[in-house]
């Protein structure tokens, strides 16, 4: 830390600031951290960096990190479970609906519907795997809400599927754990926060439009949270896990806020 304790112009400190915003570009770009992060620092953010040695990666990295967990923390204390997301008319919907992974449309895995077989873990009283069929027969809600991604665009799409809080009720989850997990076919992962995971509008999306999910979108189910951003709401899911051990995600070990609130 800078052991410099004079009061800086305004002019000191506007230079300072930039400085440390080109420097964190800098490390940004090199780690590809995009465009999430660079709207996430904020002028408070960019201050605490300037008392340290912005050129160097750890002290960058470190200080990132610092941040987007107490951005983590603000999310969930302002998340209220009974705030919905807002929902469309069909007439809006965005057609056709984009793809969006981190791999080309042709890469996202073939699933055999009929072999399929949903697996529970961790804090559940009821850890058999469970049929696509048999997640068909529970009672199914739609919703007609916006994806927003990451990179600044969305796009309206009709989901239908079962109440995520109807499952977890039903394997006998830990209501009180924090954190559910996903593991995916497409070797994406993922995890929430269980107020999340309890919110009216998230659900286990097994149909898009009217339709079987099609495979792009994530067959044969995905979670779908209005509430979060795109890149938290995982696809082709195999395992889902209730658990007070932090699982991070695919991004979010790269440096995305975990809380991703939309």
């Amino acid at each position: 830390m800078s052991k410099n304790n004079k009061i800086f112009s305004d002019s000191d400190k506007a230079a300072i600031i930039q400085d440390a915003t080109q420097q964190i570009n800098k490390q940004l770009s090199s780690e590809g951290r995009r465009r999430f992060l660079k709207q996430g620092l904020t002028l408070g953010g960019l201050m605490m960096l300037t008392g340290c040695d912005i050129s160097s990666n750890e002290s960058v990295e470190n200080s990132l990190s610092r941040i987007s967990r107490f951005n983590d923390r603000v999310q969930g204390w302002l998340f209220n479970a009974n705030d919905l997301a807002p929902v469309y008319p069909e007439s809006m919907m965005t057609r056709p609906f984009p793809f969006n992974a981190f791999y080309s449309e042709d890469e996202a895995p073939n699933i055999n519907g009929d072999d399929y077989r949903l697996e529970v873990a961790g804090l559940v009283a009821d850890k058999r795997p469970w049929t696509l069929a048999q997640l068909h027969q529970m009672a199914q809600v739609s919703q007609v809400t916006r994806h927003i991604c990451v990179e600044g665009w969305s796009a309206i799409g009709k989901w239908g599927g079962v109440p995520f809080s109807l499952f977890l009720k039903g394997i006998g989850a830990d209501l009180n754990a924090r954190y559910v997990s996903f593991k995916c076919a497409d070797d994406y992962y993922t995890s929430i926060d269980m107020a999340t995971a309890l919110h009216p509008q998230t659900i286990i999306a097994l149909t898009y439009d009217g339709e079987i999910l099609p495979r792009k979108y994530g067959f044969p189910m995905k979670l779908r949270m209005p509430t979060k951003l795109g890149y938290k709401n995982p696809k082709h899911i195999q395992v889902i896990e209730v658990t007070n051990r932090y699982p991070g995600g695919y991004w979010e070990d790269q440096g995305y806020n975990w809380f991703g609130g939309s």
